[in-house]
């Protein structure tokens, strides 16, 4: 049996999967508050304390840089450790890979109906793919193909300076510098950068907060209320955030295809695109995808699909214990 994970700064799934001739076959999972453990062996713990399969193989994707088997998560204060894990819970082999690279190879498995296309394109089944993910952080990955398989390119991407396109964006880069002193695509493309630019917004006299917003934003996930709200139609300021914000992410998600020539195609995934489908559906993402001077025909040729399901890093953390157990690989 195989043991996978899907380890991020705001849950953690883990699930059970058997390993089949075709295949994996996931048989049971469960998520977990990431924050209300203090650390992932409490999360493995509390998950196998009634198990009573036999797990030979386990692999975890994580959000953070993997160096050697360990990794200090990005958005968690914890330090996780391959070697360790398999001596504490008795698995012979385990993996860890960051939690994009999960992502890809659960890509590869998904149905036509678990992918909404934004843009058809000219796929090219031989071709680089690239896989970006706004969250609790903003993760950045690309497939490329070694013989009968594709294998995935790890990345920090999302913590590469942050490049403005417009006199807006530009007093957005110097909001971000006095706030944070170094500015990454991360202070803007993710759940909490989505907040950044609101309060930026705010703050340029964009729009005033109205005191409804402002309670639900004290007991709520303010990204979400954004969200929910720019989605309804019922506030200039969060409408306006959402915009620049998938306008941002259109764009870099079109500079990560360039800069890996993934002529197979762009997958957008994480907890943040399911939820704000329709507007990533209403041609802002992909007019600022599109729009790269004289690459801009090529950028109209690539797919660009958004992942409708949210279990497909977990599938793919699993997918990678079970095709390392292929000498081929």
């Amino acid at each position: 049996m195989i043991l996978a994970g899907d380890v991020g700064g705001t849950k953690t799934t883990l699930g059970i999967f058997e390993s089949q001739r075709a295949g994996i076959l996931l048989k049971e999972e469960q998520t977990f508050s990431s924050r209300r453990y203090s650390s992932f062996e409490t999360v493995l713990k509390a998950f196998l304390q009634d198990k009573t399969v036999k797990v030979d193989r386990a692999a975890f994707g994580v959000a953070g840089p993997v160096f050697s088997g360990r990794c200090e998560t990005t958005n968690l204060p914890w330090l996780i450790d391959a070697s360790q894990v398999s001596r504490q819970f008795g698995i012979p082999s385990v993996f860890l890979l960051n939690d994009l690279e999960a992502a890809a190879y659960g890509a590869l498995l998904l149905k036509e109906e678990e992918i909404k296309w934004l843009q058809s394109g000219e796929p090219d089944p031989y071709g680089n793919r690239a896989i970006i993910a706004a969250g609790t952080g903003l993760g950045e990955s690309t497939l490329y193909r070694k013989g009968a398989n594709f294998r995935t390119m790890a990345s920090e991407g999302g913590h590469c300076d942050f490049a403005p396109r417009t006199s807006l964006e530009i007093k957005l880069l110097e909001y971000l510098w006095n706030r944070f002193g170094h500015a990454s695509y991360e202070r803007v493309l993710s759940g909490p950068g989505l907040l950044n630019l609101y309060a930026f917004l705010k703050e340029s006299g964009d729009g005033g907060e109205p005191s409804r917003i402002s309670q639900r934003m004290e007991k709520e996930d303010p990204a979400a209320v954004i969200s929910e709200i720019a989605l309804k139609g019922d506030d200039p300021l969060c409408i306006r955030a959402l915009d620049l914000f998938v306008s941002i992410y259109g764009a870099e998600g079109g500079n990560l295809v360039l800069k890996s020539m993934a002529t197979g195609g762009l997958y957008i995934a994480g907890g943040m695109a399911s939820k704000i489908l329709p507007k990533l559906m209403d041609g802002t993402f992909i007019k600022a995808f599109q729009d790269k001077g004289r690459f801009s025909a090529l950028m109209r040729r690539i797919p660009v699909g958004v992942i409708l399901n949210e279990k497909a890093p977990l599938a793919g953390a699993a997918q990678f214990a079970f095709l390392n157990n292929d000498p081929a690989f």
